[in-house]
């Protein structure tokens, strides 16, 4: 049910992200989603990959902060309103979404979102309630 997520905090300059993406590559780890927020003075690169063990060591061995943290993979039906339909349980819930992104798979009709919540267990109990998908971490990390 939970997925492990990266957090990568990086100045805000040139070349910080094409150096992480470099040094994930040559560690052999595959990105499955990734989000990145920024200021004017640094990022939070917000990572999924298929080897969380790996890239935690890669990126700290080269000198980056990280930090994991658990998340929730949704499958959200691909067409208007379908994200709405995840959300509307968990608002009646009283349930806050801190943030939340999205990727596509490939040929599928649904998208699937990831999302971080205040209780991640009480929002994967009220999602299972719907009858909302949660995604096994290993189906997320494409294993």
């Amino acid at each position: 049910m939970k997925v492990k997520q990266l957090s990568i905090f990086m100045e805000n300059r040139a070349g910080r992200l094409a150096e992480v993406s470099r040094l994930l590559g040559e560690a052999g780890v595959n990105i499955r989603a990734l989000s990145l927020a920024d200021t004017s003075d640094f990022g939070i690169l917000r990572l999924i990959v298929n080897d969380v063990n790996r890239a935690l060591g890669v990126l700290r061995e080269a000198g980056h902060t990280v930090s994991l943290t658990d998340v929730v993979a949704v499958e959200v039906p691909d067409r208007p309103g379908g994200l709405a339909g995840v959300l509307q349980p968990l608002s009646a819930a009283g349930i806050n979404v801190e943030y939340m992104y999205a990727f596509v798979e490939k040929a599928a009709d649904k998208a699937v979102v990831i999302f971080r919540f205040e209780n991640i267990d009480a929002a994967a109990a009220v999602l299972r309630s719907a009858g909302i998908s949660i995604l096994p971490a290993e189906t997320v990390y494409g294993l």
